[in-house]
């Protein structure tokens, strides 16, 4: 006990004498992201607005580079063979520092910024994982750093990164694959939430990939038995999986989507397909899965009598958990605090509450705890994960919507074009911007973070699970 109150003694005394410095490059900070607060929101509105999908983001990404390049950025756009993808640049020398930017929206879930649910265009698509925000946010705080090293106070290099497409082909592979972080010392990423935290927990691995069956087509009723139904086999094939269900681990999860089983009643269908995903905590753990689920597909087909095709359309790792980098970000947001919300903020929220049938409790702000980090996370897939393992990866969630929000819903969309959510953004970019701080002005702790990725991924030699060829543009 009286060691580590020495420690502690110490590690203060250690504080104060660099503490001036660090306060007032993470006050400015702070300012620069309030300058450009008014230009950031509007940047989110527009991105809100647009709602552009998996690959097609075209003006999203144009109004983050453009701004990006307005603010003094060197901008390589149309990297990796992603017409929407690029790269901003500023600086020299090292560290060289990354944060992501996402922008992507989902189809189907369009809604106006209310608290009741109608779209503000029926069938089209909806920011309802918040990257209207997420792009917005890192953004401002790679120009805040960047306003720091103009004026000679911070010494490196601040790479903005626009990634497009998360949400359904993980855009992120082909960057790796280009090699866009082969350079960089430490990369930062957020994600909007429902809770605040520095975040320590990993995420599923996953594969992605498309069975397709070809079989006869004949009259259903006057000779069906000059017919083979694709149809069948793909029935045979989904039957597999959920029997299947019951012998994988809890860890594992496993879901398809029927897109194709034939389209008249009174036809044998000679084609169908469907796209299927596999998902566990560990890559490891989900090849096994995916190798049984590919017989599976073959099975179904003999018992059919038809033939069958499975592409790989991409597959992503689980992240890569960097605990140091996790603690400066629990620093940086504990230094910030929470979030002040109005009385009309908090009643859109409880409204929100009210409709989607969670309890009415307004929003949650609070910083939370940094937590232990489990051995086996749950949740969802990020292409985030295979930049983990390409560079270490400190990332952090900031509320965006209420407390037990359904993510991917209209709900989430509706707050990410108020101010609910621009709050949360103009909080994301403060605290993504100090990290950048802590980072550029001490080298021990980069090597520290270094150190720690090194260690957690050992022996592993990444591969990226994607087709040959350039990414699938132009195929949504």
């Amino acid at each position: 006990m009286k060691k580590r109150l020495l420690q502690s003694i110490l590690l203060l005394g250690c504080m104060a004498l660099s503490a001036q410095k660090m306060e007032n490059n993470k006050k400015a900070i702070i300012a620069s992201v309030e300058k450009h607060e008014a230009e950031l929101i509007k940047i989110s509105d527009s991105i809100w607005a647009l709602a552009e999908t998996a690959f097609e983001e075209n003006n999203s990404s144009r109004i983050l580079a453009d701004y990006a390049q307005k603010n003094g950025f060197k901008v390589e756009r149309g990297v990796a063979g992603i017409p929407t993808a690029f790269v901003a640049t500023y600086g020299s020398g090292s560290p060289v520092i990354s944060v992501l930017g996402e922008f992507d929206a989902l189809p189907g879930i369009s809604q106006k910024a209310q608290p009741t649910k109608e779209p503000l265009q029926e069938g089209a698509a909806g920011h309802g994982c918040g990257h209207n925000l997420f792009g917005a946010a890192s953004l401002g705080a790679a120009i805040a750093a960047k306003e720091l090293m103009e004026q000679g106070k911070l010494k490196g290099t601040v790479k903005f990164l626009g990634t497009p497409s998360e949400e359904k082909y993980f855009g992120k592979i082909w960057m790796v694959r280009e090699g866009l972080w082969n350079d960089v010392d430490v990369n930062l990423s957020w994600h909007p939430s429902a809770q605040t935290m520095a975040d320590t927990q990993s995420t599923l691995a996953l594969v992605d990939f498309m069975v397709e069956f070809y079989g006869q087509a004949a009259h259903a009723s006057m000779d069906p038995w000059n017919g083979r139904s694709a149809a069948d086999a793909l029935e045979l094939y989904t039957t597999g999986i959920n029997y299947y269900r019951e012998h994988i681990k809890p860890t594992v999860r496993m879901h398809y989507h029927i897109q194709d089983a034939g389209q008249v009643v009174n036809v044998v269908p000679d084609y169908a397909r469907l796209w299927v995903r596999v998902r566990d905590t560990k890559r490891s753990g989900m090849m096994p899965v995916y190798e049984r689920v590919q017989k599976m597909a073959e099975g179904a087909a003999i018992m059919a009598n038809v033939d069958y095709k499975i592409s790989l359309i991409s597959g992503i790792y689980e992240v890569l958990v960097n605990r140091a980098g996790a603690e400066v970000m629990q620093h940086n947001l504990e230094l910030l605090g929470p979030i002040a919300y109005t009385s009309e903020e908090i009643a859109f929220g409880k409204k929100i509450q009210e409709a989607t049938d969670t309890p009415q409790v307004g929003m949650d702000s609070e910083i939370r705890p940094l937590e232990e980090t489990k051995e086996n996370p749950g949740g969802g897939s990020t292409d985030v994960g295979d930049v983990s393992w390409n560079v270490p990866n400190i990332d952090l969630g900031v509320t965006t919507a209420p407390k037990d929000t359904p993510w991917h819903s209209w709900a989430v969309v509706a707050c990410g074009g108020m101010s609910i959510g621009h709050k949360g953004m103009l909080q994301a970019a403060k605290a993504l911007g100090m990290t950048m701080v802590d980072l550029f002005e001490n080298p021990k702790l980069v090597e520290k973070i270094k150190a720690e990725y090194k260690q957690r991924k050992g022996d592993e030699v990444y591969e990226a699970i994607i087709p040959p060829g350039p990414p699938p543009i132009g195929k949504n």
